[in-house]
Order: C-alpha cells, then structure tokens, then sequence
C-alpha cells in the first residue's frame, strides 16, 4: 500500500539527511510492514507544502498505547524518548 503523510521540515532533513531512522505517528491509519510512506515536507508556520517529497519502505512497525505504559500525569510532565539503537 502507498501511503501520503505529511512531515514538518526539521523531521524531512533529518531523514534526507541519513541521520532519523525512525517516525513517530498518531496511528489513526492503517500501516503494515512493506507499506510505502511519501512523506510530504509541510511548513506548520506558512501552512504548506515545499514541494520535497521522500519515498520510504516502512521496515519495522509496532504499535503501542504509550498510556499502557506509564500514568498520563507521568506521561505530561516527563514525555518520552524516542530511541534509536546502534
């Protein structure tokens, strides 16, 4: 399946770059391992569209209630980190 989402500029680059290797989404959509991701670069400020686009395979997907994992007070005052492993 293809799929068009949208991603803020500083997430683009870094995936461009070679240096995110990962995505964190809402997941109010369904995704499966070998799905396409276009990754549409948005501009929240001006509210559009650059025009760059990417095209990435989706590798590995799991899906997680973070709320299963940690009380939503917990979750507000100390967030998450989001970790790539090497």
């Amino acid at each position: 399946m293809i799929i068009k989402k949208k991603i803020w500029l500083e997430s683009f680059q870094e995936i461009f770059d070679g240096k995110k290797k990962f995505e964190l989404r809402l997941a109010d959509f369904d995704l499966k391992e070998g799905d396409m991701l276009i990754l549409e670069e948005y501009n929240p400020k001006t509210k559009q569209y650059t025009g760059r686009k990417l095209i990435k395979r989706v590798k590995n997907l799991s899906k997680v209630k973070l709320t299963d994992f940690n009380p939503v007070d917990e979750i507000i005052k100390f967030g998450h980190y989001i970790i790539e492993l090497e």
